[in-house]
């Protein structure tokens, strides 16, 4: 019996719409995550994320075992009274921040050994110590097993060896979540870009059990067409009936190709990124407000947008505020971002209920352009 029904509506090809429903709230598929590492999305208001559109965010067990520390944020309610948020959170596990963030001292079997890149304490991150940060700390709704994260490129032994120690670390993620009727556990694929060791991290997740499933270790320098290439088999590994979720992932472009080959869900800093930067995400591609072309352009990022940081304030003011390093242009810019993807999720919703997947993925990627 599984933690969360998910119900597929509509299938187009490999696509597919539906609605996983958890305690907090349904969550609509596919769905984007925006990224609330610290216990906030930056430069943004759960209100205004909410306004935006957003089911569900992420929260991040490194970032927040570290400071304000976990038991912490117990104390002080759990994760969703502490950032005010009602609905439901996935946790990421630490593992990528560990990898990328922290200085390794070892990884071994039982666990991996860091130092706090804040301030260089040392720490321990294991299986166990994962899934208890998370469930029962920050009470995440959604919960990711820890696993061991390889960036590309990397040797066919090397990410052998990582694909199975995940593998391993999943069978003592499970055991130590149990049973529970509210919250759910999701595994993590591995394999780098080699599909015998991808089927062998399906089968092995498989044969344990989750409540959802994740694609790891892509979108860590392997390129586009790489990453597509793997996602053209890995969804397929997974069981239908379950969520599969892509982490990390990414650009509107590679959103797009994902949920054509069979994904459900996504995380990516890059919406609130880009904003604090000075670029915005459109139907036509990325602009660069920073541009001079934008210094007298009177017109909103986009008339038929869903917010006001969209609908009510004009290039040449958003110009304006990035070019004065006004802290209000990385919120406005933040707010339509994320506004801006979650319109592309419930655009796909659409087509996919339509049948008409495959033309909007043609006519978004001709459309697509960066300036």
């Amino acid at each position: 019996m599984m933690a969360f029904p998910f119900n597929i509506q509509a299938t187009d090809g490999a696509a597919r719409t539906g609605v996983l429903e958890t305690p907090r709230g349904d969550i609509r598929t596919p769905a984007f995550m925006p990224v609330g590492t610290a216990a906030t999305v930056k430069a943004l208001s759960v209100d205004q994320v909410r306004a935006a559109g957003s089911d569900i965010l992420l929260g991040n067990t490194y970032h927040l075992m570290l400071r304000p520390t976990a038991e912490r944020v117990k104390r002080l309610g759990g994760l969703h009274r502490f950032m005010r948020w009602n609905r439901p959170i996935l946790t990421d596990s630490g593992g990528f921040q560990v990898m990328s963030l922290g200085k390794i001292s070892k990884v071994t079997e039982d666990a991996v050994t860091f130092q706090s890149h804040i301030d260089g304490s040392r720490h321990a991150l294991s299986p166990e110590r994962s899934i208890e940060i998370q469930a029962d700390l920050l009470g995440s709704d959604i919960v990711m097993q820890l696993d061991e994260l390889v960036a590309l490129p990397a040797t066919g032994e090397r990410a052998a060896d990582a694909m199975r120690r995940s593998a391993r670390w999943a069978a003592r993620s499970k055991a130590a979540f149990g049973t529970r009727d509210l919250q759910a556990l999701f595994g993590i694929q591995q394999g780098g870009v080699d599909e015998a060791l991808r089927r062998e991290s399906a089968e092995r997740l498989r044969e344990i059990g989750f409540d959802g499933y994740a694609i790891g270790g892509l979108a860590v320098g392997e390129g586009h067409e790489a990453m597509c290439a793997v996602l053209d088999y890995a969804p397929a590994m997974m069981p239908r009936e379950r969520p599969r979720y892509l982490m990390g992932v990414g650009k509107p472009i590679d959103i797009v190709e994902a949920v054509y080959r069979g994904i459900d869900m996504f995380d990516c800093v890059l919406p609130t990124r880009s904003g604090r930067h000075g670029q915005a995400w459109t139907w036509e591609g990325a602009i660069n407000l920073k541009n001079a072309r934008f210094a007298e352009d009177d017109t909103p990022l986009d008339s038929g947008g869903s917010v006001p940081a969209t609908t009510e304030y004009s290039k040449a003011y958003l110009h304006h505020l990035v070019k004065s390093e006004e802290i209000l242009g990385q919120v406005l810019l933040s707010w339509h971002n994320i506004a801006f993807f979650q319109q592309l999720m419930e655009a796909m919703r659409l087509a996919i209920a339509e049948g008409r997947m495959d033309a909007f993925r043609r006519d978004f990627r001709a459309r697509q352009r960066t300036g």
